[in-house]
């Protein structure tokens, strides 16, 4: 059996894994038309290319059907409950950058931290009759921060797209969201909470520690993590 190395199948995560890699003399090519999702590997032996939606690998990781994976810190974290126990961080590639952050309206001048956001999430609860609606694909993360922090009368919103419009058209109240540069929040008329940073993320390698595989695929394993010079 070849070991299975996944990587984001397009754009720019595809495109710097791929340089990655090639900087430390391993090239990931893709194969046949971009329709297709077939890829290669020069410079090892034994390692098959898988070409999966950067949201797929935690969980083939976590299953066991891929050794390695690139994806970003966040989607680990928010699709794999005890994500320790089922990858390894080998290493973060330097790219891929973002912050999963909190923000609400610019227009709520006293509203700057989570304990004010908690403040007004009551105060919401009270006038409205419902909870404070923050709008979010991060469930789970956004679920363990808040609770942490002590803010509860809040309801969470499925947004899988342009969610920082959600406040715009009054779906949500606030958002909880990855940015890079501030600039989509900026232009939705947002401000991100001072204490709001839930999470710095960014493309990694990860192994799977739910393959056990034989003899040859750890040793595979094992040197393509030295020809990468990841431990």
């Amino acid at each position: 059996m070849s070991v299975k190395l996944g990587v984001p199948s397009k754009g720019r995560l595809m495109e710097k894994t791929f340089e990655w890699f090639g900087e430390r003399g391993i090239t990931l090519s893709r194969t046949g038309s971009d329709r297709e999702y077939a890829g290669a590997v020069e410079g090892i032996g034994n390692v098959e290319l898988v070409l999966l939606s950067a949201g797929e690998i935690p969980r083939e990781l976590a299953a066991g059907r891929i050794h390695l994976g690139v994806t970003g810190t966040d989607l680990i974290r928010e699709k794999l409950g005890q994500w320790e126990q089922q990858v390894e961080e080998l290493a973060e590639l330097g790219f891929g950058h973002a912050d999963l952050i909190i923000a609400v309206p610019a227009c709520w001048v006293d509203v700057d931290t989570l304990d004010d956001l908690d403040a007004v999430a009551a105060a919401f609860r009270a006038k409205h009759g419902f909870r404070l609606r923050i709008a979010t694909k991060y469930h789970r993360l956004v679920r363990e921060f808040l609770r942490d922090q002590g803010v509860a009368d809040y309801q969470l919103v499925d947004s899988q797209g342009a969610t920082e419009g959600t406040v715009k058209n009054e779906t949500a109240e606030a958002v909880a969201d990855i940015t890079s540069t501030g600039d989509t929040l900026r232009a939705n008329h947002l401000k991100i909470l001072s204490d709001g940073l839930m999470l710095k993320s960014q493309a990694t390698l990860f192994r799977s520690r739910r393959t056990t595989g034989d003899e040859s695929e750890r040793r595979t394993v094992k040197e393509l993590c030295r020809l990468l010079r990841v431990d």
